[in-house]
């Protein structure tokens, strides 16, 4: 596997920010936004593949991220609801697509997982070499300063 670098962190945090915006608020009506999820969840079918293939679009990049387990948990429940009201739509028409209209499934999982990169101290080394130079102690202690900051990934590991 290729090592990865914070450059690598902050285009997966930019791309996820871009789909947030495509899918859930490219026109933004004071609080509320309507984006392409929205409005292809009318369209039979469409609807569908773009919110399943958004979702494990942004799935795989949490992956790549190293999301924690619990934001990998709370994207796949806030994602499954999002999908589930899409599918559901193509069998009942209409009701559950208005409840899809309305629920910003990939914008929250997005948030979760920009959240989840920001909150995380990233350092361009493995812990292994890290350990052995004395470094870790230092990012243990950079990470203790930052009270946004919860854990520590290498990301050469």
């Amino acid at each position: 596997m290729a090592r990865r670098s914070v450059a690598d962190i902050e285009k997966i945090w930019s791309n996820v920010e871009g789909v947030k915006k495509l899918s859930d608020r490219a026109v933004g009506i004071g609080p509320f936004g309507i984006g392409l999820d929205g409005l292809l969840t009318w369209i039979p079918v469409v609807g569908t593949v773009y919110s399943v293939g958004a979702a494990g679009w942004l799935l795989v990049q949490a992956g790549k991220a190293r999301a924690t387990p619990s934001t990998l948990m709370r994207m796949i429940g806030y994602l499954g609801l999002d999908s589930a009201t899409t599918a559901v739509g193509e069998v009942i028409p209409f009701a559950p697509d208005v409840v899809d209209f309305f629920f910003p499934g990939h914008l929250m999982a997005a948030k979760a997982l920009q959240k989840d990169i920001e909150s995380t101290h990233w350092v361009e080394a493995s812990e292994r070499e890290s350990r052995a130079s004395g470094d870790h102690d230092r990012h243990l202690a950079d990470m203790r300063r930052n009270p946004k900051l919860r854990r520590i990934v290498y990301l050469h590991d």
